[in-house]
């Protein structure tokens, strides 16, 4: 099923107005969520409302709500979610960390018990559009643990994403690195399973250790697991990321004791710095435009498939699914009419 960006946009914003959000909140949380799918990230898309609804129940979830301020001095701070959407939290305090290190040069926030804040290549977009380097760390408890450590068979860890954007140039687009530290973003592995397909190849093991592609062992007993990306160098990031997002913002992290039924909640450790503390943006913007065309200019191992760099690929899908729309695929979309129907939301379908 394939939808027109902004007719998706104004039934998404329909759909969370109608789950309780006032009208700056959903506005907000609609455009984060098409704007995931037109780059490609259908993960982090408009299949989420299904989870959100569930989580609006279970009270995990808890609309048009203000982060607490846990503390503020200088370039540091941290907020307390208080359960509320993800995506208006973790942008108010985007405001807080350009207008900070604008000012001083750097700033540090701590982003804890926040429901899920979604794509976070987003807020290292909004970042470095102020001029500003950006690194994000994220870590996430959302029900059993579905990533395995290096060499294990058990999920331990979620797909804690990291994020790190430096600013573009008049000639080349910021570079905004913004991946999961597993083989395969668990939302991916949601919209595999919901289309009927395999995953790719080297992301997934049974429950007997060995790999497989079916994505159903992620989802249907006995379970397997997500495996790290790059073996032992991304489990390695997935634990700091787990330790800076969790452990020290103060959000908490995902080991035995932490409760499985806390809905979606998201800490993040987010850094900024000002490049002109350290050296000339005239210096910064020619070598950033001298890498980045030395690297394009590599021939293709398939002339099909040029070389890119960080935040291309999200372009150029935004570019295809603007004109041509966004796919949905029928699972996920009566997943949503259901969920719709479950809060008693009359929509105009897009």
């Amino acid at each position: 099923m394939r939808f027109e960006h902004q007719r998706l946009r104004r039934f998404t914003d329909d759909f969370l107005r109608a789950a309780g959000s006032g009208a700056a909140e959903a506005r907000i949380v609609a455009d984060h969520l098409v704007d995931a799918n037109l780059r490609g990230h259908d993960s982090h898309g408009v299949g989420m409302l299904p989870h959100y609804v569930r989580n609006l129940k279970a009270g995990t979830l808890i609309p048009n709500r203000a982060p607490t301020v846990v503390q503020e001095s200088g370039t540091f701070a941290v907020w307390d979610g208080q359960n509320g959407y993800g995506q208006v939290i973790a942008l108010d305090a985007m405001d807080w960390v350009i207008a900070t290190a604008k000012r001083d040069g750097v700033a540090v926030h701590g982003l804890r018990n926040t429901h899920h804040i979604g794509r976070v290549g987003t807020y290292g977009e909004k970042v470095v559009a102020s001029g500003l380097v950006a690194m994000h760390f994220v870590s996430a408890n959302s029900g059993v643990p579905k990533v395995t450590p290096f060499r294990g068979r058990e999920g331990r860890l979620s797909t804690n994403p990291i994020c790190i954007a430096v600013p573009g140039t008049g000639r080349t687009p910021p570079v905004v690195l913004d991946m999961a530290t597993s083989r395969i973003a668990l939302g991916k592995v949601r919209v595999a399973h919901n289309e009927g397909r395999d995953v790719i190849a080297g992301a997934l093991i049974g429950p007997d250790g060995k790999p497989t592609n079916d994505p159903s062992v992620i989802y249907e007993k006995p379970f397997g697991a997500v495996l790290p990306f790059g073996e032992h160098k991304g489990y390695g990031l997935a634990l700091i990321a787990e330790l800076l997002a969790g452990a020290v913002v103060g959000d908490g992290t995902i080991q035995s004791e932490t409760s499985r039924s806390r809905g979606i909640v998201n800490g993040m450790l987010t850094v900024a710095i000002d490049p002109e503390r350290l050296s000339s943006r005239a210096f910064i913007e020619a070598e950033v435009d001298a890498i980045v065309a030395y690297l394009k200019a590599t021939t293709p191992a398939d002339p099909a498939l040029p070389v890119l760099v960080p935040g291309e690929p999200e372009r150029i899908a935004r570019a295809q699914r603007m004109r041509d729309g966004i796919e949905v695929d029928r699972t996920t979309w009566h997943e949503i009419l259901a969920a719709a129907e479950s809060i008693g939301a009359q929509l105009e379908l897009p």
